[in-house]
Order: structure tokens, then C-alpha cells, then sequence
């Protein structure tokens, strides 16, 4: 009684694109999914580390220094992550003085946003400032093996590091990201 509306099924077998006409019987639909759906590795997009906040007996031997004394792990990490601009002994001492008012966790945090920033971790498990200010041994210790696994050998310090480099020696080199330019 009423017309049918048109099979839009049958229009997608004979047409692939507009003013193109197939054989019916070897056609097949094109269903594509929305670019939204598709989870595609963009460029830049951060990665994941290495270790989890909380493997600190991954490496006991650091485990044990900084927990009992933090200055000492903050200091090889910021001599790293400064690239060799900052001493591993200042910036622990700076890090020891600040430890003395109950506030070296924000000290701390802004190297962890400077380590992100360099190997584009995410910033996990929550910012930055949380993560240290909760469990400070903790984020001390993952940023040192994080370090530690892309081939730093934090005792040696960042110029003992770049000669290593430079020499060749058959252990993974330092990666050195671009500075930012504006």
C-alpha cells in the first residue's frame, strides 16, 4: 500500500563512490570506522614508564639510600636531568637544607616535571607534586631507575656519562632530548 524506502544496503553494493559503478554481485559494503574511534600512537603523546611508582625493591641497593637518605638519590637525579649544569653534591645539599622545613617534596617535584618533560612520560599516577609530596622515597626511586634504564649510570654523574657516550661503551647511551626553542 505504501511504498518502500529505498534499500540503502543495495545502493552501497552497486556504487563505491559517486558516479563509479560496480558489478553488484562482487561488491561489498565499505564500512569505515569514525577517525575518532581509531586509537592511533600520535606523535609526542606520552609514554609510560619504565617502572611503577612502587617497585622500589627493583633495586634494594637504592631503595636503601634513599631511604634513609633522599639527598643523595635527588642529587644524582638532578645532576642528570640538569644535564650536567647542577652538581649531584649542590643539589643535594639544597635538597638536604630545603628536607630540613618539611617542604623538599616541592623541590623534588619540579625535577620530576623536567625528567617527564625530556622522555615525554605521562605524568602518572597522578601530578607530579601529589606523587612526591605522598610518597617521596617512592618517586625518588622510580625517577632513578627510570634513569638507571635509559642507560644512565647515575654514580658516575652526567660528564663520566657523556664520555661513556662518546667512547662507545657497550652499555645503552644516554639519550639527550632537544631543548625547547621558541
Amino acid at each position: 500500500m505504501y511504498p518502500t524506502a529505498p534499500d540503502h544496503h543495495q545502493h552501497d553494493q552497486k556504487y563505491s563512490s559517486p558516479g563509479v559503478i560496480q558489478n553488484p554481485s562482487l561488491a561489498q559494503p565499505a564500512y569505515h570506522a569514525p577517525p575518532y574511534i581509531a586509537r592511533v600512537q600520535v606523535p609526542g603523546a606520552a609514554g609510560k614508564w619504565s617502572t611503577g611508582l612502587c617497585h622500589c625493591c627493583d633495586d634494594p641497593a637504592n631503595c636503601m639510600v634513599t631511604c634513609f637518605c633522599p639527598c643523595i638519590t635527588f642529587g644524582q637525579i638532578a645532576e642528570i636531568v640538569d644535564k650536567g649544569s647542577s652538581t649531584c653534591g649542590s643539589s643535594g645539599t639544597v635538597y638536604g637544607l630545603i628536607a630540613l622545613t618539611g617542604l623538599a617534596c616541592l623541590y623534588s617535584c619540579s625535577y620530576r616535571s623536567k625528567l617527564r618533560g625530556q622522555y615525554n612520560l605521562e605524568e602518572a599516577p597522578c601530578v607530579d607534586c601529589l606523587v612526591h609530596f605522598c610518597c617521596e622515597a617512592c618517586a625518588l626511586c622510580q625517577e632513578y631507575r627510570e634513569l638507571k634504564n635509559r642507560g644512565f649510570d647515575l654514580g658516575i654523574g652526567w660528564e663520566a656519562n657523556l664520555e661513556r657516550q662518546q667512547r662507545g661503551v657497550a652499555t645503552v647511551a644516554p639519550i639527550v632530548a632537544p631543548a625547547m626553542t621558541r
